[in-house]
């Protein structure tokens, strides 16, 4: 393996990913996560160059399905965003240090994010698959259950979802789409794949209702839409130009939804218990890319 990681160009060989994974406190076991890691930001449909240079505070967010998440300890469940696992820290903190010492994204000089975030430092998570009551990401796209694949997104910081009185899925939804219609978000003129990141009890909710994980989809996208009232004129005028089917001449009760199409929402599921759920949209002009780990 050698990636090319932008802007510098450097080569992401075996060598220096492994020696970014040292600094970040990995151990051998994790390497073969990183390098798939690597491996996906270096995809051109990802879109490096942008993910690491932009004034918007994404950062790649590595997502891992499959046995090795189990095996090495990565944390699925309770805090899963959170501090407390040296997996999930190890494995994005080398990706981070691999895309800045490698890729050359030196914060205030190649990476121009205006505030940032603090998935910058270390942004890994496992899908809780065992708690999930729907096929995991990696199945959705083709990978077999006993395959075990990394998803990298870039992502911005999570937005919590509140939502403890709900029992059905209608109600999860409606408070989903509330969140997630955000009249500053880059995903409603950019497109890309905003990730909803259903706590168990919720996710538990809406299945119980007799959705899959589609339907669910469908129905955020319907409902999670942005007026073009809401949007300031100089904004109207500004995405028209990048998506004029959406924005040119259109009157302002005109919705614009978080995605082009439904099937752009991506749904896991993790966390442990309680009634919270999260939204994380993406910088937009990016796509997730998936890769198999291989041992």
């Amino acid at each position: 393996m050698a990636a090319i990681l932008v802007p510098r160009l450097g080569r992401a060989s075996v060598e220096a990913i492994a020696a970014n994974a040292v600094m970040a406190g990995a151990l051998p076991e994790h390497l073969p996560v990183i390098l798939a890691a690597v491996e996906a930001v270096a995809d051109p449909s990802f879109n490096l160059q942008a993910v690491q240079t932009t004034t918007h505070p994404c950062s790649p967010l590595v997502i891992v399905n499959g046995p090795i998440a189990k095996r090495l300890g990565i944390n699925a469940a309770g805090n899963a965003f959170g501090q407390g696992t040296r997996a999930n820290a190890a494995i994005g903190r080398a990706l981070r240090l691999t895309l800045q010492n490698v890729g050359g994204a030196r914060p205030g000089q190649e990476d121009r994010a205006t505030q940032g975030h603090p998935g910058k430092y270390a942004y890994c998570v496992a899908e809780n698959e065992s708690a999930s009551p729907w096929e995991p990401l990696s199945v959705e796209r083709g990978f077999r259950s006993e395959d075990s694949t990394v998803t990298v997104c870039g992502s911005e910081g999570p937005h919590n979802i509140n939502d403890h009185g709900s029992s059905t899925a209608e109600g999860i939804v409606t408070t989903v789409a509330g969140t997630a219609a955000i009249a500053g978000s880059n995903n409603i003129y950019l497109g890309g794949e905003p990730l909803v990141v259903l706590g168990p009890e919720h996710a538990a909710t809406v299945a119980s209702s007799g959705w899959s994980k589609d339907d669910f989809k469908r129905a955020l996208w319907e409902r999670a839409c942005v007026p073009l009232g809401r949007l300031a004129p100089e904004n109207i005028e500004r995405f028209a130009t990048i998506h004029p089917e959406g924005f040119k001449d259109r009157p302002a009760a005109t919705p614009a939804p978080i995605t082009r199409d439904w099937r752009d929402i991506m749904v896991i599921v993790a966390g442990g218990a309680g009634k919270h759920s999260v939204y994380i949209p993406t910088f937009g002009a990016t796509r997730s890319v998936t890769r198999r780990i291989t041992d």
